[in-house]
């Protein structure tokens, strides 16, 4: 299965937020959407960074309650690892295992078009062992 397939399934949509927000900002947008990550992005379609929840947590940790009024680039991962709409799901399942991280945005073209999470992928993984498990109970009863 390829990316594309899954950003194609939930939509193109990404919530995002502006670098200058801050972090008070970035922990509504979660609550709102019910997502653990958002891409930090001037003006939607290019990535200056992605920040989590995670992210939040360690900062608050380290930094204390002030964290909450600076902005989200003060806590943004700016490496950010992307992948396109026509790789595997199987090899970013493995690279997002490895490098422990939960969330990869999708670009085509220089453009942010979708993000994918661990959850996705696992749920696109459950889904292909279900279609070859009919297939094959198919088979044996065919």
């Amino acid at each position: 299965m390829l990316i594309g397939t899954i950003v194609q399934g939930k939509g193109a949509h990404v919530v995002t937020v502006p670098p200058d927000a801050t972090v008070t900002d970035l922990l509504s947008l979660l609550a709102e959407h019910n997502i653990g990550a958002v891409v930090v992005s001037a003006d939607g379609q290019t990535i200056a960074g992605i920040v989590s929840e995670r992210d939040v947590v360690r900062h608050l940790h380290m930094r204390g309650g002030a964290v909450l009024g600076e902005p989200v680039s003060s806590i943004m991962t700016v490496e950010v690892r992307t992948c396109g709409p026509d790789e595997n799901v199987d090899d970013l399942r493995k690279t997002m295992t490895v490098h422990r991280f939960r969330h990869v945005p999708v670009v085509q073209d220089g453009r942010l078009i979708g993000i994918v999470s661990i959850g996705d992928v696992v749920k696109s993984a459950i889904e292909e062992l279900e279609t070859e498990r009919a297939h094959l109970v198919g088979y044996l009863h065919g």
